[in-house]
């Protein structure tokens, strides 16, 4: 019987040096005024060019992080491999806005993509619109506001991107996420996944849009996605996630006057998350879906739903991910249950990712029992082995 409880599975991969350094990662990232300071003190230490870096390094970027290159990022990728898990490389470079540095983040996904096409353990690449495309840009298309000659100009580079990277990824077989974002530049990703569907997915699932299922409203429009796709003949991608910009969306509409697009409650976006997880693997021969959860109630809802409609636990329509350094118990689980599981695996130079190791440092803070259920398992690990030696 599959169960998240088994932690000699859960961290056979890591040696007893390793459980030690994240029991205490995961123990200081446990109080919230650590987490407060010591963003601030790593904002002030990075501008002022102290030599930090190879603390960071050796610590919360080791623990969340592949390497600072799509080179570095080679054991990462080979150790998961080794236990039957894929990587999904993410560059994890955000806030540039200059023509050079968005075509320097399309190079950068392409060369992620050439990198998986020679390596079985490397299953998707992933991107963010953001990367490749000015937020206020966005912004504009997604209102719905009319663009000057010269941002005409601009978002046509922008789509030129993201077709330049869809491209590549259906020429090298390579499937891709386009990773979702705050609800008031949702739209013009939406269109631009949906553009890029119905290209790239007439043979099989290539591109896949991200549903935030914390939105109210993304439930509705995953079933209209489908709709759409069954109307184009296309494949639907989806990948499942239940959200990381609730703070923000929910400050943001109080400060602009409009409902929040957010549930009101945690149990909302369950219900949601799980329906939504219902619906594809009801129509799982046109939908293929990664879900990329943390939540093990709906990983093992996914499993029952896989196993109640007939579908094979290899079936590449469906894959399980987590984020690297999180969630061990349920990704090397599944794994060596035979599913098809793959890790976030960031990288970048420390100093470009350091906003993306403060947001996993407040998620671990923010998301209930989230750190105390790393540490309860880290610690029973580590009593596990202590009592088999």
């Amino acid at each position: 019987m599959l169960s998240f409880n088994n932690t000699k599975i859960s961290f056979s991969g890591k040696t007893n040096k390793d459980l030690k350094r994240s029991y205490w990662l995961f123990k200081l990232i446990g109080y919230n005024w650590f987490v407060s300071l010591g963003k601030v003190l790593t904002t002030i230490t990075l501008q002022l060019h102290l030599p930090i870096k190879g603390i960071i390094k050796a610590t919360v970027f080791k623990q969340f992080c592949g390497g600072e290159n799509i080179k570095e990022c080679d054991a990462t990728i080979r150790d998961l491999g080794n236990f039957n898990i894929g990587t999904i490389l993410d560059y994890s470079v955000e806030g540039k806005e200059s023509e050079n540095d968005l075509d320097a983040c399309e190079t950068e996904t392409i060369a992620t993509i050439t990198r998986a096409k020679a390596d079985t353990h490397i299953p998707f690449c992933v991107f963010k619109i953001t990367g490749l495309a000015r937020m206020e840009i966005l912004e504009k298309v997604s209102a719905r506001k009319e663009l000057t000659r010269q941002e005409q100009k601009e978002y046509a580079r922008v789509s030129h991107r993201v077709g330049n990277i869809c491209k590549a990824a259906h020429d090298a077989g390579i499937p891709v996420f386009i990773d979702a974002e705050h609800s008031w530049v949702q739209d013009a990703i939406d269109e631009l996944a949906n553009q890029m569907m119905q290209l790239f997915n007439l043979v099989k699932p290539i591109v896949y849009n991200t549903f935030q299922l914390y939105r109210k409203d993304r439930l509705a429009y995953l079933k209209h996605s489908f709709e759409l796709s069954v109307k184009g003949n296309y494949y639907l991608g989806a990948k499942l996630v239940r959200g990381a910009y609730m703070e923000k969306e929910r400050a943001r509409a109080i400060e602009k006057g409009y409902p929040s697009p957010i549930h009101d409650t945690k149990e909302d976006t369950d219900v949601d998350y799980n329906k939504a997880l219902s619906f594809c693997a009801e129509h799982i021969e046109r939908i293929a879906i990664c879900a990329g959860t943390h939540n093990e109630d709906s990983s093992m809802m996914l499993v029952e739903l896989m196993r109640k409609n007939k579908i094979d636990s290899a079936n590449k329509h469906i894959y399980f991910s987590q984020l690297l350094g999180m969630s061990d118990h349920i990704s090397f689980n599944l794994a060596e249950a035979g599913y098809n599981v793959a890790k976030y695996v960031p990288y970048g130079p420390v100093r470009e990712v350091v906003p993306y190791l403060i947001r996993r440092a407040q998620e671990n803070t923010s998301v209930k029992g989230q750190t105390g259920r790393e540490l309860s398992l880290i610690m029973k690990e580590t009593e596990r082995r202590k009592s088999s030696e």
